[in-house]
């Protein structure tokens, strides 16, 4: 008998979520049967979507939503070996049994030398939302200009460096010193740190004086609203994630967008990465790839403890991460 540990949503959030939202609980697993797998979380991944989707998708008890690597320790499957790693949706728990059905293997070809986390980060879900929100939404094009906000984060830094694997020039921007030092030495053409420029504004013109052809957007308001009355004719922007609005008890209103959208015939879209799941082999060879060729460089901001996830997705939210954040158990 395997008991594991597993956090729960207390109470819904209010605001910006608080350790006492959450409660570390116990479960007796019971013994496998036929075509049943038992599994220990290794890694698991704090995510920004998983503020907005609590309010959608959970109820008060539910176990928290989230992805892990996992390490099979039993199996009665046939088709899964023990010791296989796996990626799972699994939430956030320590140990969990599966029918094996909504398992992923990691990409073929993973080398030995490269963390296993990575298929929670740039040869992931994060990874992956770059690599279709760019090539898909912005459809970006060489010799073009992309900016993107939360530049450091786990889904902003793959998007900079894809693009310029794609031949544009790339302006990020992001809320420390020390992210936008990360930015260039990753290989950022412009970058800025938000949160001590005079003028928003001003710093995106002196960025790109010509304006921007694609917009990856991770976070919305205010940011957003300026950003977009600097894009060039024909524009296209990929509304990834709104980062900056998830913890408001009160809406935020205005600027309103349609006065650029109609007079620069911009094209502006939402998405979410599950669109393409019948191509997401060829994107995580495609990342796979470049990271071991190292034209994708990646950097994991790890929390040990499998305690320490409410911390961890908390601190994600504040923007405490560069690059993934990930908890090892």
């Amino acid at each position: 008998m395997v008991t594991a540990k597993v956090w729960v949503l207390k109470k819904h959030f209010e605001g910006f979520p608080k350790t006492s939202d959450f409660e570390l609980q116990k479960i007796e697993l019971p013994n496998l049967k036929d075509g049943e797998l038992l599994l220990e979380s290794v890694f698991l991944s704090v995510d920004p979507y998983m503020r907005p989707y609590s309010k959608r998708n959970m109820k008060e008890g539910d176990i928290m939503i989230g992805t892990q690597v996992a390490r099979i320790v039993e199996s009665k499957n046939p088709v899964f070996t023990v010791g296989t790693f796996v990626v799972a949706k699994s939430g956030w728990r320590t140990h969990f049994i599966s029918d094996g059905k909504n398992l992923q293997h990691l990409p073929s070809g993973w080398p030995e030398s490269l963390p296993r986390s990575l298929a929670l980060g740039t040869v992931g879900m994060p990874g992956l939302t770059a690599y279709f929100g760019l090539l898909e939404i912005c459809k970006m094009k060489p010799g073009e200009t992309v900016l993107v906000n939360a530049a450091a984060g786990a889904v902003g830094s793959v998007v900079g460096q894809l693009a310029k694997i794609g031949g544009c020039k790339v302006v990020g921007c992001a809320g420390s010193d020390v992210k936008v030092a990360y930015l260039k030495k990753i290989g950022f053409d412009e970058a800025f740190n938000y949160k001590t420029v005079t003028s928003l504004d001003e710093a995106l013109r002196k960025a790109s004086p010509d304006g921007y052809d694609c917009f990856f957007d991770n976070v919305g308001g205010e940011f957003a609203s300026i950003a977009i009355n600097q894009m060039k004719q024909y524009g296209r922007i990929a509304v990834c994630g709104a980062i900056s609005q998830y913890n408001d008890t009160v809406p935020q209103k205005g600027p309103y967008i349609q006065v650029p959208m109609i007079f620069k015939e911009l094209q502006m879209k939402g998405f979410i990465v599950t669109h393409w799941n019948n191509r997401w082999e060829e994107g995580l060879k495609a990342l796979l790839k470049w990271v071991v060729e190292g034209k994708v460089k990646y950097h994991e901001q790890v929390t040990e403890g499998f305690e320490n996830m409410p911390m961890a997705f908390i601190g994600m939210l504040k923007g405490e991460n560069l690059g993934k954040a990930i908890v090892k158990v």
